[in-house]
């Protein structure tokens, strides 16, 4: 991409499921002291909704404001824009505003700091979505309940999901005719993957790299445990939750469903696990990717649209950041990561989360559902900048003039995989991610490296998890 402020706008939904959180713990940790009165003089009566500034221009602004004024004129609304480099850096000026007083009554967060916020920070939604069931049946009858799960802590809800972006496999259709190959199939495997990558390889110059992933925790090395079945937390499901199935999904759709996942003992060095680094180890041994980069992946729109990668995973946020870098519908696609033992995916989601230090709560609620009104996210999300949480959004006008053929991959993800599940992140997640991402770059730094690396993983993990936040 050329433009760097498109750049940064369009890359920041890249890192928005694998960006750091850890200020989000210094949040947590600070609570009785930021729990304080607020600051006099500093109140004018307005609902403050704190967004990430990049992600939300001056039309998103609008969308937002005007709208939500149409239909409540008495409240007013001032959404804090805030100018943010990626989500650490976003949760830490949040930090800052609650510490001076001036604490904004919503923030919009992703997974990362879903059970953070709800443990410490936030309020559940649970009185006011029974309150409002019949105005509500709508909604969730148009979101998959994997969503709105990932949004549940302990039995509550804490945030209505407005969009998500699951970790699939985008392809570059240069690279494959130049290989000869053909676009894979649905239920491609790994070992299919892995020809591919050999195939791609054998047609392209040095220059050029099969596969090129990034070193975090969404889209990293989670899609390929979750592939193999295992986590790199054991994970389990809180009790509760009925009261929100049993009114809003039918029985096929609850099966299974509870009141929020629980992330718990480290398993880092469980046999899986080590299978899993062990693959990713023999491809870039054998050149068919290079050893993992850190960061939110800012360089890799441009290697891809230029046909130095051909392969990488990536979520519906890709369509609109690669039609902006310059690349037409028809050269790019997107498969559904391929299969291991499992084709369970992962995936990240974002909604706006009620702070307890707001005084506007009721205010704040009506906000939320103006938020996921299918009307409001059509608005906001035209240049398809994220995967809409609503099914009804995914259609074929919608994917048009950006790609890709296979668009409905993005849902699809959703529901031909009930299973697919959102990334590890406990309220510990800041110090957990840390933990991954230094411990995989040693890991992959050469095959004998793995195991050794993962024992210190493991260790680390659970002084991680040990952690009361």
């Amino acid at each position: 991409m050329t433009d760097s402020h498109v750049t940064r706008r369009a890359l920041l939904r890249y890192g928005a499921y694998g960006a750091g959180a850890a200020a989000l713990a210094g949040t947590a940790a600070s609570w009785d002291r930021l729990t304080g009165a607020d600051i006099p003089g500093r109140d004018d009566g307005s609902l403050v909704v704190a967004t990430l500034g990049p992600a939300y221009g001056p039309a998103a602004i609008r969308t937002l404001t005007e709208g939500f004024q149409r239909l409540h004129p008495d409240i007013k609304v001032r959404i804090n824009a805030v100018q943010a480099v990626d989500w650490s850096d976003f949760f830490a000026k949040i930090l800052t505003q609650i510490a001076a007083g001036t604490a904004p009554d919503l923030v919009y967060v992703a997974t990362e700091g879903v059970q953070l916020f709800a443990r410490r920070l936030g309020v559940p939604l649970d009185r006011w979505v029974k309150r409002d069931a019949a105005e509500l049946r709508e909604y969730f009858a148009d979101v998959h309940p994997a969503l709105v799960e990932s949004m549940m802590y302990e039995g509550s809800l804490y945030q209505l999901p407005v969009e998500f972006n699951a970790a699939d496999m985008y392809l570059n259709n240069q690279v494959l005719d130049r290989a000869g190959a053909g676009f894979p199939a649905a239920d491609w495997t790994r070992d299919d993957f892995t020809a591919l990558l050999r195939d791609m390889k054998k047609s392209s110059g040095s220059r050029f790299t099969p596969y090129f992933w990034t070193n975090r925790l969404w889209g990293g090395v989670v899609p390929w445990l979750f592939a193999n079945d295992t986590n790199l937390l054991a994970e389990s499901k809180a009790p509760g939750g009925s009261w929100l199935w049993d009114t809003f999904y039918p029985a096929a759709q609850r099966a299974g469903r509870g009141g929020g996942f629980r992330w718990t003992t480290p398993q880092a060095d469980q046999p899986r696990v080590e299978e899993a680094y062990d693959y990713l180890a023999a491809l870039i041994q054998e050149g068919l990717c290079t050893r993992p980069e850190g960061g939110n992946g800012q360089n890799l729109i441009g290697v891809f649209s230029t046909g130095r990668v051909g392969v990488t995973p990536a979520g519906g946020f890709w369509a609109g950041g690669l039609h902006l870098a310059g690349m037409r519908p028809g050269s790019f696609d997107v498969q559904f990561f391929p299969r291991w033992r499992t084709q369970r995916m992962q995936f990240g989601a974002a909604g706006y989360a009620l702070l307890r230090t707001s005084r506007r709560q009721d205010e704040a609620w009506e906000f939320i559902k103006y938020a996921a009104r299918r009307e409001t996210l059509t608005r906001l999300f035209e240049t398809n900048q994220t995967t809409p949480a609503r099914r009804s959004m995914l259609n074929p006008a919608r994917y048009a003039e950006t790609g890709p053929a296979h668009w409905q991959v993005f849902y699809d993800t959703l529901d031909r995989f009930p299973d697919t599940a959102p990334i590890p992140a406990p309220p510990q997640v800041a110090e957990v991610e840390q933990v991954l991402l230094k411990h995989t770059g040693t890991a992959l730094s050469s095959p004998r490296s793995v195991r050794p690396a993962l024992r210190r993983m493991q260790g680390d993990l659970e002084q991680a998890m040990e952690r009361d936040v």
